[in-house]
């Protein structure tokens, strides 16, 4: 219902990392108290894709994110776009539109802003409440061995290939989400079939390598290993994400794959010596660490 009442966790959660959890749980610990829902608010792109010719690549799709939203309690996700009207609302505004759409209660971050030119903060938010007796928790920094957890740190992480470091600010596996597309079957004539997935415009691509990780496919989990790389040793171009998934046997094109992977980079690819996924690269995870055995076990 559209008056529902609502405790609104604002952000932006790329990720959805420790820091944005610890939100996410004040949100949903005030929301209990007043007997409210609680909710989310995101945004469909980087704030800064309409100042910035280079804006940051980001963790998680929209999808993805109102995905991991859900998955840790938010009841309502509105996503806003990022266009001019939206980002040249004035904050005041903003709050009030989502007083109009049941707010009696927000969360956010101490370091958060919004409105237009990012005129609002969490001093402005807890103002606005006071003057109109809502509750309003502000949520301090989170750190984790001495880090500040943020979205840029685990970018940074995940462009190194070091998934277990990601994961861990994460709080969850990383996650990468795309489209199966038709390949050149390479692969299959190599003895290991893989499908091809197109990394959507804007996302975070990891250091070129051989991952392991699990494939979530129409809901169920297949253990996988995936290379992340470009093919110059055979023709084409452009940079491709091939997970090799065990234990599935189906007509995967046009469909979504979600690949989660708790594990850093297994092996960095020489680009010079062998295409992506091939059967030497399967070969070589043992020398890793890693066996057909502990994947299904994974």
């Amino acid at each position: 219902m559209r008056n529902e009442k609502r405790v609104f966790a604002l952000g932006f959660f790329d990720g959805v990392h420790v820091g944005h959890q610890a939100l996410l749980s004040a949100c949903r610990e005030l929301a209990a108290e007043d007997r409210c829902s609680a909710a989310a608010i995101t945004f469909d792109a980087h704030p800064q894709t309409l100042f910035s010719e280079y804006p940051p690549a980001l963790l998680t799709t929209c999808q993805d994110r109102q995905t991991l939203l859900t998955a840790f309690g938010m009841d309502h996700i509105h996503c806003f776009p990022v266009s001019e009207e939206v980002m040249s609302t004035p904050w005041q505004r903003f709050l009030d539109c989502l007083l109009q759409q049941g707010a009696a209660g927000f969360v956010c971050g101490d370091d958060f802003r919004f409105g237009h030119r990012g005129a609002g903060n969490a001093e402005t938010l807890r103002a606005f409440c006071a003057e109109r007796g809502l509750p309003c928790v502000i949520v301090p920094e989170q750190s984790l061995d001495g880090h500040r957890v943020s979205s840029s740190l685990i970018r940074a992480f995940v462009e190194k290939g070091r998934m277990a470091s990601a994961m861990k600010f994460l709080g969850h596996p990383h996650i990468l989400s795309g489209q199966v597309m038709h390949g050149q079957k390479l692969g299959r004539r190599l003895g290991v079939p893989t499908a091809n997935l197109t990394i959507p415009d804007g996302i975070v691509v990891p250091k070129f390598g051989v991952y392991v990780c699990r494939a979530v496919i129409d809901g169920k989990s297949y253990p996988a290993v995936a290379n992340v790389g470009v093919r110059p040793t055979v023709s084409g171009s452009g940079i491709t994400v091939e997970p090799w998934i065990l234990d599935f046997d189906g007509d995967l094109y046009g469909r979504k794959i979600t690949l989660s992977s708790t594990v850093s980079c297994v092996r960095s690819r020489n680009l010079r010596r062998s295409p992506p996924c091939s059967s030497r690269s399967i070969r070589m995870l043992p020398k890793s660490g890693v066996t057909l055995r502990s994947l299904k076990k994974g």
